[in-house]
């Protein structure tokens, strides 16, 4: 007997996470993931396929990633640290995104996202907690 385990067959679609529609240059697994894993459902499909979500390296390919193991941080979704007070929404919109919302301006998301990131990690209570040492 086998252990492999089988999906049941159904229809889905392919949009990768950078795609999902953001303010701040990147699509996250944020509020319109959500909303578009709920038009999934409202329309009978099983299935979303994304890329792989791994760190991106050289080229932003996610066929070229640092890690198999790794989420990218690009995916963490700033609304959600600015509800959780982990940032100021002054902290993100300070900052430039892009200028054209359907392209991902990859060097200005490199350059930006880990700076308010880090604030989010500063502004964090767990940063000194036992379990995350």
């Amino acid at each position: 007997m086998s252990n492999v385990q089988s999906f049941e067959r159904g229809a889905g679609i392919l949009l990768p996470i950078s795609s999902i529609p953001s303010k701040y240059g990147i699509g996250t697994f944020g509020r319109e993931a959500y909303k578009f894993v709920d038009a999934l459902a409202d329309a009978q499909q099983m299935y979303w396929q994304v890329l792989p979500i791994g760190p991106t390296s050289f080229g932003d390919s996610p066929y070229q990633s640092f890690s198999a193991f790794a989420g990218n941080p690009y995916f963490i979704d700033l609304e959600y640290l600015i509800q959780e007070g982990l940032l100021k929404k002054a902290d993100v919109e300070s900052k430039e995104w892009g200028e054209e919302p359907s392209d991902i301006a990859y060097a200005t998301i490199f350059n930006n996202r880990f700076d308010v990131l880090k604030i989010a990690f500063k502004n964090s209570k767990h940063k000194d907690s036992a379990e995350y040492k």
